[in-house]
């Protein structure tokens, strides 16, 4: 039965002190994680834009195939932390090449995935043993190319005489027509010209919002690399709960948006959403009212309706809160109390999303974050305060006999 240990949580972080881009000169300081984010963003914006032809199983097919290679591709990225892409891709080109550094790239990912079980494991190894030009692959690689030229674009202003800069150029340029079969690639070509490309321009910019702004911290995380890492470790609690498919991918990708309002509002910390249960109604009401003008109607004016109304899923338009396990049932949504929604909705029929799991995975990665500051040496009353008030409120905490929130955070002491 699969199950999640603090060296899993911790090996997932590891990309908030992943630097990118780091032989050139940056404006901004540009992380793994926070690019690992973009990626999977643009990627499940494709994945809505090209699965209408499919039949329901086989988009089910294809959402595991976006979710689970965006984690392996970034497992991988993990371990050859140190190989300018220019070297791997070289690598790349020689199979024979390849196939060793893949065979020893897994066998440093082997320990460190083996909780989630070996069907988990078996995946990771024929993901990255089997090269094809799959819908899910392409979709990953046209995010990937969008991810990485976003940020060349950040830094190509500041240097214009770096003599490897027109070859990179080139390669985001060529690279990316390549998928402009894929319905929405065109538009993100375009830039923010275009809603989609404005849509995904703005998700970028949630890298310059740092969390715990007031608290030095080392590493500093971001809200978009923040988002990442919940989406990360809520499709961990998806396998350890023994979700459907389409429960672990809304996981995930809820997840991933579950912070999109503070592209309007920035990080408020929770002191102040909770001091006055006013305040934080009203914060509410003016990020979904934000959220409608800026990201969701202008979506829907420009024909991606099916993107808006997913977002609004995610986000819990429809129940008031991204934090309530949601089904939908006769063509309505319904909030349910955890016991429920795992015993009688855990089919992919009722479209189901975790609330529960989604709220402690949002306070986990703040535990991870505030802990690895604290132990590489940063002294601060408001993170040891994090640890013990997340501590005690997940202390006795559970998600069914195999997700014991509080000895997970024991491993921590």
């Amino acid at each position: 039965m699969p199950s999640i240990r603090k060296s899993l949580l911790q090996f997932v972080f590891a990309g908030s002190s992943m630097k990118r881009w780091n032989d050139k000169l940056r404006p901004v300081e540009l992380l793994e994680i926070d690019k690992q984010a973009h990626k999977m963003i643009v990627a499940w914006t494709l994945f809505i834009l090209n699965k209408d032809d499919l039949a329901p199983q086989e988009q089910l097919d294809l959402g595991q195939t976006i979710v689970e290679g965006g984690l392996f591709e970034y497992f991988y990225r993990l371990v050859i932390t140190d190989i300018k892409p220019p070297i791997f891709y070289q690598i790349k080109a020689n199979p024979a090449h390849y196939a060793l550094l893949t065979e020893w790239v897994l066998e440093q990912l082997a320990p460190r995935v083996q909780s989630l079980g070996p069907e988990f494991g078996e995946r990771l190894k024929n993901y990255h043993y089997t090269e094809d030009e799959s819908r899910g692959r392409r979709i990953l690689a046209a995010a990937h190319l969008y991810a990485s030229g976003w940020e060349f674009n950040l830094i190509k202003p500041v240097n214009l005489q770096d003599d490897e800069f027109q070859e990179i150029e080139a390669s985001f340029d060529t690279g990316l027509k390549r998928y402009e079969d894929l319905v929405g690639v065109g538009e993100l070509i375009e830039g923010i010209k275009t809603p989609l490309g404005r849509f995904a321009h703005l998700c970028g910019q949630l890298r310059f919002q740092t969390r715990w702004s007031q608290t030095p911290r080392i590493p500093e995380t971001s809200v978009l690399g923040h988002m990442f890492l919940v989406a990360c470790y809520a499709y961990f609690f998806s396998l350890t709960l023994g979700a459907c498919r389409a429960r672990s991918q809304n996981n995930f990708f809820a997840g991933l948006f579950h912070d999109l309002p503070e592209l309007l509002t920035r990080d408020i910390i929770s002191p102040v959403k909770k001091s006055v249960q006013r305040i934080g109604d009203l914060i509410r009401e003016y990020e979904e009212r934000e959220l409608a003008r800026r990201v969701l109607g202008p979506l829907k004016d420009s024909g991606h309706g099916a993107i808006a109304a997913r977002l609004g899923y995610f986000l819990g338009l429809e129940v008031g809160s991204e934090f309530l396990n949601t089904v939908v049932e006769d063509g309505a949504y319904r909030a349910i109390g955890f016991d429920e929604f795992n015993e009688h909705y855990n089919h992919d029929r009722f479209d189901p999303k975790d609330g529960d799991a989604l709220k402690i995975c949002d306070s986990l990665a703040a535990y991870i974050e505030a802990y690895t500051a604290l132990r590489n040496g940063i002294s601060s009353d408001q993170l040891q305060h994090a640890l013990l008030r997340i501590g005690e409120q997940y202390k006795a905490r559970s998600l069914g006999p195999n997700l014991h929130i509080g000895a997970l955070l024991a491993d921590f002491d």
